[in-house]
């Protein structure tokens, strides 16, 4: 098997670069079952950026070229990344390629995930040293039987979201509220706006508790899928203005917006390690569906997620 396959980096991608990842991106997803690259990911490769957010760098892309096509692709943001090769490729070398480059860079990453814990991910993780350090669940539940009884804490009241007026108040509990979280604490206005113009964002679905003043006390963010999954996409509560029994209000309440949308069957994403949060997601009947596994890199050194 070689192992010095070629790699190019690039800070943004064209539109025909793009449109590269995207058909590899389907490919490896159709062969493993598992869509290879998380939304942020997507995201960058069709529109770049964040450009000018402050403290924020630029992604940097990785492509490993062949006459024959693009055979694997690597994100890389900050101290995080993404890496697959289309299935064709595999075992020549151009997973190993990416990794060594994205390794290689004056700021290494720091941790890999492998979306959907395959088999191959195992191997290649193994093979090159990484470590397993983290685990997520995917959990889903049906919304055909009944949700259970969550009334609001006296004083709250839920709300839709308000583009191009919530924003900044939104941004502001979304870091108190996930402080700890390496991905979705940093959000920044790029990161929603990206959001708030994608085909799938509706207000009606952006749930807003606020207290008599309309101070922000808590949220929950829900998607609906292409393919008629509704999910918990992001659910917070303020830390300083934490009210009882919020936490599960909002859940519900987000649960029965889905339900209202004629949707079967609802999903969401929290941490294995995340005892409070499984314990609310298991009492209203969400249970594991797939894991993703974080690893970390030789020596502690390196993220790059959905390894294939």
């Amino acid at each position: 098997m070689t192992t010095d396959q070629p790699v190019r980096m690039a800070g943004r991608l064209s539109g025909q670069e793009a449109a590269g990842v995207q058909a590899l991106v389907d490919a490896a997803a159709a062969d493993d079952g598992v869509f290879p690259l998380s939304e942020e990911a997507l995201l960058r490769v069709r529109h770049g950026g964040p450009v000018g957010a402050p403290g924020v760098e630029s992604p940097v892309h990785l492509l490993s070229e062949t006459p024959y096509g693009l055979a694997g692709y690597a994100y890389l943001d900050q101290s995080a990344g993404e890496l697959v090769v289309h299935p064709r490729f595999r075992r020549r070398g151009y997973g190993t390629a990416l990794l060594k480059t994205a390794l290689a860079g004056p700021e290494p990453t720091v941790r890999f995930w492998a979306h959907g814990d395959l088999p191959g991910a195992r191997a290649f993780a193994e093979r090159n040293g990484l470590k397993r350090i983290r685990v997520l669940w995917q959990m889903r539940r049906t919304l055909a039987e009944p949700l259970p009884e969550a009334p609001l804490p006296a004083g709250v009241t839920l709300r839709h979201f308000r583009p191009g007026v919530d924003e900044e108040a939104w941004l502001k509990v979304n870091a108190r509220a996930f402080a700890d979280h390496p991905e979705q604490g940093r959000w920044t206005a790029d990161d929603l706006q990206l959001r708030e113009a994608e085909p799938w964002f509706d207000p009606a679905g952006f749930l807003l508790a606020v207290d008599i003043e309309d101070t922000l006390l808590g949220f929950h963010w829900t998607k609906v899928h292409p393919e008629g999954i509704g999910e918990v996409y992001v659910l917070g509560v303020d830390p300083g203005g934490h009210r009882r029994g919020l936490g599960s209000a909002l859940t519900v309440a987000g649960l029965e917006y889905l339900a209202s949308r004629g949707l079967d069957t609802a999903m969401l994403y929290t941490d294995e390690s995340n005892a409070a949060a499984v314990r609310l997601y298991r009492r209203l009947g969400f249970e594991v569906a797939s894991t993703d596994v974080s690893y970390s890199g030789p020596e502690g050194r390196s993220d790059i997620r959905g390894i294939s």
